[in-house]
């Protein structure tokens, strides 16, 4: 079966209340969708989006019924107010997407950095094992695709109509914060994108 005719989430008979007013937001909610659907969820406001994304996400678990979803995709959620880190800057935020790239790269330059320091040019054993855990890391780095993370992070903002990679998260307004949280998002790569209220600012 090919990928776009194949089912990767179901969901079947799910009901979901609020415990503190017994409220029921979800009813019998049955629910499936190929890879690479676009569906939109459209209600008035109260009647459970937010909910119904936060239980394909993952992020709610307290529910009634049976979800389903096929190993081997993972998902990308944007909430519609996404807490940020305030004491961090947009570049800081926008990285943490690529942050397995992002470490790779420190280790790296931590390593080359070592080179000059008479303990390991000085002694030989110390200097191999140097050259060996450099070598790893360059094929991390070829795996992930870093050497232009710079660049790669730049077209991302610059697409997303991100501020100034210095601003601090502190002054962005609600649009900015959420189109910088989106770039951070969209860097990871999810198979699935789940955007909660994506017009809202």
């Amino acid at each position: 079966m090919s990928e776009n005719k194949k089912i990767i989430f179901s969901m079947v008979g799910v009901s979901k209340s609020f415990n503190n007013n017994n409220k029921q937001v979800l009813k019998d909610i049955y629910l499936s969708f190929f890879y690479g659907a676009k569906i939109g969820i459209i209600g008035l406001n109260g009647s459970g989006k937010s909910t119904l994304l936060k239980i394909i996400a993952g992020i709610e678990k307290s529910f009634q019924g049976e979800i389903h979803f096929s190993e081997g995709y993972n998902i990308g959620y944007l909430e519609q107010d996404p807490k940020l880190d305030e004491s961090k800057t947009v570049i800081e935020i926008v990285k943490e997407g690529m942050q397995e790239a992002v470490d790779v790269l420190a280790a790296y330059n931590a390593i080359n950095d070592k080179f000059s320091l008479p303990e390991y040019y000085e002694n030989q054993d110390k200097m191999d094992s140097l050259m060996q855990e450099q070598a790893k890391l360059q094929d991390q780095i070829e795996a992930l695709d870093a050497w232009d993370i710079e660049t790669k992070l730049n077209i991302a903002m610059d697409a997303l109509r991100c501020p100034d990679s210095n601003t601090p998260i502190s002054v962005l307004s609600g649009g900015e914060k959420r189109r910088v949280a989106l770039c951070r998002l969209l860097l990871r790569e999810p198979d699935i994108l789940l955007l909660d209220e994506p017009t809202n600012h």
